[in-house]
């Protein structure tokens, strides 16, 4: 079998090696005419999966080792019997590490006390529950929005779109959809930016598209935390202006994340070979203990992932792929032995 791969794929040649060949290319560069001959795909965020791609291929598998799925046409791939897998949850802890670190460094910097906060997540799947049980560990009080779990679910949990924006952090972790039910694309904009305090704090941890960047830049906020942009890496230079901290979408990016996203869908393209599974594999992040001796949060924070590192990275945002695709090595908070506990994982 002949793969093509999206070389920004965390042990490609580790993992999928075993498949026959392998070909890796930027994602941005995966063409049509590249897959001649190709059987499977496999790509990140970064390569737009559809007829003008697949078109006349021979490609039988595509697999994608990110949570969205905004970059797959999935209608195309089922009519054209082309099996499909995606890393849904790959990177949700590394997300919601990401979101409790930014917040402790804004409290850092801000002197404001994150106990008694209010934290409003919309979005509430992956990443928004993860982060719901380490806000709660460290003494914020929640408002959930997620209305397609409150539909399904039928449960009292869930506050509306409205209430939620009122809270003192507000942070978005939904995928971006613009149909069905509950589409998401400019979910927050001109209609409900109102509700917004202009003492609040938002961050968008989750696409670009779900708040329209035209208002948002000229809202008046407490501060801003962006890791997701329209138009990437082309991202509008006012918005990052208004930003307090901007990244090049990275929150998910910790080595256990990406490492996650392979391994996933390593072993789908296993089950759709029928070949088996390599134990050695699950075991290719395995880093020695660290130890942290620092005895609050945001020392023990910026001592495991100094977080301002990645906004420095793109003040000038020409830098934006580059660091992205050359993002420097980061676990995640269970590689350290801490003195100061923090916030557990509820998976």
């Amino acid at each position: 079998m002949k793969i093509m791969i999206d070389d920004a794929v965390w042990g490609f040649s580790k993992i999928f090696s075993q498949f026959g060949e392998v070909i890796a290319l930027p994602g941005r560069q995966i063409s049509n005419q590249s897959l001649q001959n190709c059987e499977a795909l496999i790509v990140r965020s970064r390569t737009r999966v559809d007829e003008g791609l697949l078109k006349n291929s021979k490609i039988k598998f595509v697999g994608s080792t990110v949570a969205g799925l905004d970059h797959i046409d999935q209608s195309y791939l089922e009519d054209n019997g082309i099996a499909f897998s995606s890393a849904q949850g790959c990177n949700a802890n590394a997300v919601a590490e990401y979101v409790i670190s930014a917040i402790a460094n804004l409290s850092n910097d801000l002197n404001f006390k994150l106990f008694g906060k209010t934290l409003g997540i919309i979005g509430v799947g992956n990443v928004g529950r993860r982060l719901d049980f380490k806000a709660k560990q460290l003494g914020m009080k929640t408002l959930l929005n997620d209305p397609p779990r409150e539909f399904n679910e039928r449960s009292e949990h869930f506050v509306s779109l409205e209430k939620a924006l009122e809270a003192d952090i507000v942070t978005f972790h939904t995928p971006l959809t613009f149909s069905g039910l509950f589409p998401t694309h400019n979910l927050l904009d001109r209609h409900n930016f109102n509700h917004i305090k202009k003492d609040a704090i938002i961050i968008n941890a989750a696409r670009g598209g779900i708040i329209n960047e035209l208002i948002w830049e000229t809202t008046p906020t407490k501060a801003n935390i962006i890791d997701c942009w329209e138009n990437e890496p082309n991202i509008n230079p006012n918005l990052q202006k208004s930003a307090y901290w901007a990244t090049p979408h990275i929150a998910g990016h910790s080595i256990d994340a990406k490492f996650m996203g392979s391994f996933m869908i390593y072993q789908e393209l296993c089950k759709f070979l029928k070949e088996p599974i390599n134990d050695q594999i699950e075991n290719l992040v395995n880093p020695e203990l660290r130890e942290i001796k620092e005895g609050n949060l945001h020392d023990t924070l910026n001592s495991i992932y100094p977080f301002i590192n990645d906004d420095l990275a793109i003040k000038d945002n020409s830098n934006f792929e580059d660091y992205r695709r050359n993002y420097p090595e980061r676990f995640e908070w269970k590689h350290f032995a801490t003195q100061f506990e923090l916030p557990n994982n509820n998976d």
